[in-house]
């Protein structure tokens, strides 16, 4: 007898809560388990390929079903404990059971099937790259708190899985930077005892700088990527792994470099990451970016930094093809997009543009992959796909994709 179902439940191809016996043949690029029963998919959060599990059935759709793990009934070689006891409840990471070797594989992997699937395009892709430090990786969390009830804050940290709005209760997160972990005790000690201070509930910045934890958004943080000194404001986006960055900007610097280009445009540039590592390599660089703050710490970093051939737009991307002038022929561009992908605009300009080299980085494969398609229309030719680990036991993933004028 299973209990009653929600109102808007399908009961086919199982009842709510049926319990089913599942062998686990891959992983979708969101992290759960995939397995098929007569041919009918079920997805599994926290299962792993080969393993044979039980799962309980909460929702089908019109081509899936989706299940809870209730047992591992063979678990797969590459299982192992999760280094977090909050692994499964929070949120934040999805892959601690799996064997970080096997994560680097499965995340390689996904990046060819995204090309295969979305775009009709087979081409090889690199083994995905990380740095030694997989845990203790990343220098910014933002836990939250809902809206006191009588002063008493409830649970400080993250969305719970497969949850919209409940929290769960986090007070130590072995992915973030030891430096803070060593504060958060104090940090959420202070916010619980200004519980009756909060009219509503608010997320806390935590972003470590110098061996320090900075909790305002609006100071200055500081990051060192090799012998370049970064400074942003701490609310705003940098690259959240500061321990693969030099690998990371520096396989976007050889393949930009590539075929002899002598003028670089970053778009999307930031607070000039790519720029100002890679200027050394290039007679000229420009580059544009839509958050005025940010530009500006572009220019306050090149400054700092001595490089006098670096100029910055604070504009949308597409805005910068107006005003360079670049020869196309001699020219790379990198492309560093927010999660959302390349507006069509932007395609647009640079493919009118045609630089010789596009180095195009993105977090989000997917939309990557969307805009690859168009890029080819456009008429360039991939040339290399390189993932990047910056994000160790997420699904998370930084890839690399470099493209020449056909």
């Amino acid at each position: 007898m299973f209990p009653r179902p929600p109102k808007k439940f399908v009961p086919t191809p199982f009842e709510y809560h049926q319990e089913i016996e599942i062998t686990i043949d891959s992983l979708t690029n969101l992290g759960s388990g995939v397995g098929r029963i007569d041919g009918w998919v079920v997805f599994v959060p926290f299962s792993l390929p080969g393993e044979v599990v039980k799962a309980r059935v909460f929702r089908n759709d019109k081509n899936c079903s989706h299940a809870d793990l209730v047992e591992i009934l063979q678990p797969s070689p590459d299982r192992i404990e999760p280094g977090c006891p909050l692994f499964g409840e929070c949120g934040g990471c999805q892959y601690q059971h799996l064997g970080y070797d096997k994560q680097l594989a499965w995340k390689t992997r996904q990046v060819g099937e995204l090309m295969k699937h979305m775009a009709g395009i087979t081409f090889p892709v690199n083994d995905c790259l990380s740095s030694e430090q997989v845990w203790n990786y990343r220098s910014k969390i933002t836990p939250h708190f809902d809206k006191p009830k009588d002063g008493d804050l409830g649970p400080i940290g993250f969305l719970a899985f497969g949850r919209r709005s409940q929290l769960i209760d986090v007070p130590q997160c072995p992915i973030a930077m030891e430096t803070i972990n060593r504060e958060l005790p104090a940090i959420r000690e202070d916010l619980r005892k200004r519980g009756r201070s909060f009219k509503r509930g608010a997320t806390v910045l935590l972003r470590a700088t110098e061996g320090r934890v900075e909790t305002d958004a609006r100071a200055t943080a500081i990051e060192h990527v090799g012998e370049l000194k970064f400074q942003f404001l701490a609310g705003d986006f940098f690259q959240n792994n500061p321990f693969i960055l030099p690998a990371f900007t520096g396989y976007v610097a050889k393949h930009a470099c590539a075929g002899g280009a002598k003028y670089l445009v970053d778009a999307y540039c930031g607070s000039g990451l790519f720029s100002l590592t890679l200027a050394k390599h290039f007679e000229q660089v420009a580059g544009v970016e839509v958050s005025e703050t940010s530009c500006e710490w572009a220019r306050k970093n090149a400054a700092a930094n001595h490089i006098t051939n670096a100029t910055f737009l604070t504009a949308s991307a597409e805005a910068i093809f107006d005003v360079i002038s670049f020869p196309p022929a001699e020219t790379a561009v990198v492309i560093d997009p927010p999660r959302k992908g390349c507006t069509p605009e932007f395609i647009d300009q640079l493919v009118k543009f045609g630089p010789a080299r596009l180095v195009y980085v993105s977090c989000d494969p997917a939309t990557q992959v969307r805009d690859l398609k168009l890029l080819e229309a456009g008429g360039y030719k991939l040339e290399d796909v390189q993932p990047f680990d910056l994000f160790p036991h997420t699904r998370h993933l930084e890839c690399v994709m470099t493209l020449v004028k056909a």
